[in-house]
This record gives C-alpha cells, structure tokens and sequence, in this order.
C-alpha cells in the first residue's frame, strides 16, 4: 500500500499485521482518487474509521487544508499516528482514538465542517447508516462536500439518509464505492 500522488507520491505505508482492517487497494484508492481529485485542494477532510490512514493520507499528500483522522483500535490508531510521521503530514493531521459516534458528536459541537468524509467501517457490522446518520445529524458535510462509503459489493445501500442522497455507486470486484452527496436546501 503505497501513496499514489502529491508531495508522498511513491510512500509505502505501514499495514495491520492482522486481518480485521482491510485497506483500500491501490487500483480502487487510484479510481476513487480520478472521482474526487477536485474536491481535495485545500479542504478539510474526515477519515472515520480510519484502519491505516491511507486515505486520509493520500488526501493529504495532494494538499487537503487537514485530516481528522477517526478511529476506535488503539492498534490502528498506532499504524495511523506512524504512517502521518512516516508521510511527514503530523501538522495537517489531528488523531481521535475513540468510536465514530463520540467523534462525530463531539466534531459537530466544535462546528467542524468537512468537504470528503471517507467512511470504511467493519464489514457486515451494519454500521453504515448509523454512521451516515450520525454524519447528517451533527451537520459535519460542506453543503458541496461528498461522503465515500467503501463497503462489500453484497451491502446496498438506500437512496436518502436524512439530507444525504447516493449520488454514485463505482464497483470494484468485492468492493463498492457508495457517493452520498447533501440536498440542496
């Protein structure tokens, strides 16, 4: 796992030695990126269930403004913690060890705002919606941002959530790209 693009173009990054993170392969993470590019400069971004931070990083690398890098396995969070060190981002990168409802509550009362939130829960723990919820409810998307969900091809996943629409799904073999994107008010 590497980073494709930007100032840690080339970077190979730190994985989990065990099974329970899964991260996103270089042929989705460069497919994904050819899809959202355009909203990186400049932004900031949120990596809720972080694994490895690669895609936090990536976003980074390519001149994302920060990450808020979110997750709740203090032995992902240490791959994390060293993979921001490793690609040299610690001042753009702020790292919450806790699960995805603290964080989203607590960034949304701090009236935190992000314009790509990435979301890559644990497979088959049905935590999508609850994340997508949680996500509408604090208020936490730009009005022009994008949620990623990267889950199995076998979840679907429904049309609104709240305020939040699928705008686009992308298919990757086993794994799926689900865009959700705010109504327009």
């Amino acid at each position: 796992m590497r980073v494709i693009s930007g100032k840690a173009r080339g970077l190979k990054l730190n994985t989990p030695k065990n099974e329970d993170v899964r991260p996103t392969t270089d042929r989705v993470k460069e497919s994904l990126f050819n899809i959202i590019n355009f909203y990186v400069m400049d932004n900031n971004i949120l990596d809720l269930f972080a694994g490895t931070g690669s895609l936090g990083i990536e976003c980074l690398s390519r001149g994302a403004n920060k990450c808020v890098f979110v997750d709740k396995s203090k032995e992902s969070m240490s791959i994390v913690k060293s993979n921001i060190k490793k690609a040299r981002v610690e001042n753009e990168s702020i790292t919450l060890n806790t699960d995805f409802k603290s964080a989203v509550l607590s960034l949304g009362r701090q009236g935190e705002k992000f314009t790509i939130i990435f979301m890559d829960p644990p497979y088959y723990k049905n935590m999508f919606i609850d994340a997508l919820s949680s996500v509408d409810e604090n208020n936490l998307l730009e009005e022009d941002g994008i949620i990623v969900v990267e889950h199995d091809t076998k979840d679907s996943f429904p049309d609104n959530v709240g305020r939040l629409y699928k705008n686009r799904e992308k298919k990757y073999g086993n794994t799926t790209l689900t865009f959700y994107k705010m109504e327009e008010a």
